[in-house]
């Protein structure tokens, strides 16, 4: 236990000190905060400028209550949001006014314009026309006031007080509440069960991905310069593995540690929402486990391989699993109880980053949690002991590296 414990303290206090990792602690935290805020802040910000739009209108019915409406829109010093300029002209073809109004577009004298077009009988269709991808509240606004006006309009040829469609208009929103056993409820945001799940999820993958190609390159290493050989000499390669794993699970636990304390004074800051560390104690179990599970398959991995190149092309491809409750989250989010979250909920390789997801997402059955638990270390149990057996032959081969079938051979070895 004593040699194990050196190791481990060897390999913490080594890996400790070198810049890149002194450097993760600092970059990832903002690389996730940036993930996770600029985001909403980009969607939320104002243009802090004036928007030259025109209007090519045949009938003339839009350009004046159009240009009305949006005058409503100002920016922050004031100024007018849009700019709204008539480019119809009369004696020209819907066609004719189509090509110079394009033209004064690619001339950079608008931002774009919209073409309102009649159909044969009292059908109207509305095209944004730009050189550019329109701004998805620009767009927004300007369908918002011309179904507007449109309705209007209708209404008074009825003789029907318009006033009466913006009543009916007036949207009531609907607000999702969130209700639990013990009686507590509160407001659901789809963005900060997202984003929180989100986050998590991705510090485990940027924690495993780094830290295993740090332990891989450190095995290449030692196994290049002969050093694994005095190593073993001194020390069995249990003992060896043990003490690697304990070492990089310390440096782990001491990233999780300081990230923390970054993400609780980011709370208190009013960044991060209290909400997004709501079920934080069992989620960092999953957390650990989950890292303590990938750590022994690079062990594995780093044991096999001779150089960086073939270390990351498989470590690449196993920390890419870590990507799929990603790809399936808003799905999840929707409706935790399909069969694809379940399923994911009990292979390892998924259950780390999918029961952080359904933490976020809904309350979690005990019993799927005794379970998870249960098949999760022991996979850890089964992968240290397969780990163990590649690595004690592993480590002292050099040259080609080893087939299946070699590998299959030496975790029969006794």
């Amino acid at each position: 236990m004593k040699k194990i414990l050196t190791i481990a303290k060897w390999e913490y206090i080594e890996k400790l000190k070198t810049k890149a990792f002194i450097i993760s602690l600092i970059i990832t935290p903002l690389i996730i905060i940036g993930f996770s805020i600029l985001p909403t802040l980009l969607s939320n910000k104002e243009e802090l400028r004036t928007k030259a739009i025109g209007v090519v209108d045949p009938s003339g019915e839009y350009f004046n209550q159009l240009n009305s409406e949006l005058k409503k829109y100002t920016i922050d010093n004031g100024q007018p949001n849009y700019i709204l300029l008539n480019l119809t002209t009369g004696g020209k073809t819907i066609d004719e006014l189509k090509s110079e109004a394009d033209k004064k577009v690619l001339e950079n004298k608008i931002e774009g314009y919209l073409l309102i077009k009649y159909g044969s009988t009292d059908s109207m269709s509305i095209e944004y026309r730009s050189e550019n991808f329109g701004s998805f509240r620009d767009l927004g606004r300007f369908e918002e006031k011309i179904n507007k006006i449109r309705i209007d309009n209708e209404l008074l040829k009825k003789g029907i007080d318009p006033e009466v469609a913006s009543v009916i208009q007036n949207n009531i929103e609907l607000q999702q509440i969130k209700i639990e056993k013990s009686g507590k409820e509160g407001k659901q945001d789809f963005l900060v069960v997202f984003f929180s799940a989100f986050i998590f999820i991705l510090l485990l993958m940027m924690m495993v991905i780094y830290s295993g190609q740090l332990l891989v390159r450190s095995l290449i290493e030692e196994k290049s310069n002969r050093l694994i050989e005095i190593l073993i000499s001194s020390c069995s390669p249990e003992e060896l593995l043990t003490g690697k794993i304990l070492g990089l699970s310390a440096l782990g636990l001491t990233q999780i540690i300081i990230w923390s304390f970054i993400g609780i004074s980011l709370v208190g800051g009013a960044v991060i929402p209290p909400e997004a560390f709501e079920n934080i104690l069992p989620m960092l179990v999953y957390f650990i486990l989950g890292f303590l599970f990938y750590t022994t398959i690079f062990v594995g991995i780093g044991s096999i391989v001779n150089t960086e190149q073939e270390a990351q092309q498989m470590t690449t491809y196993i920390s890419l699993i870590l990507v799929m409750p990603i790809v399936i989250a808003v799905s999840a989010i929707q409706n935790p109880d399909t069969m694809i979250v379940k399923v994911f909920s009990y292979i390892p390789l998924t259950i780390p980053s999918i029961m952080l997801l359904r933490f976020k997402v809904a309350p979690v059955p005990v019993s799927d949690i005794i379970i998870t638990l249960a098949i999760l270390i022991l996979s850890i149990l089964i992968t240290l002991k397969i780990a163990a057996k590649i690595f004690r032959i592993g480590i002292l081969s050099y040259g080609k590296r080893p087939t299946i079938n070699e590998l299959i051979s030496w975790t029969r070895e006794k």
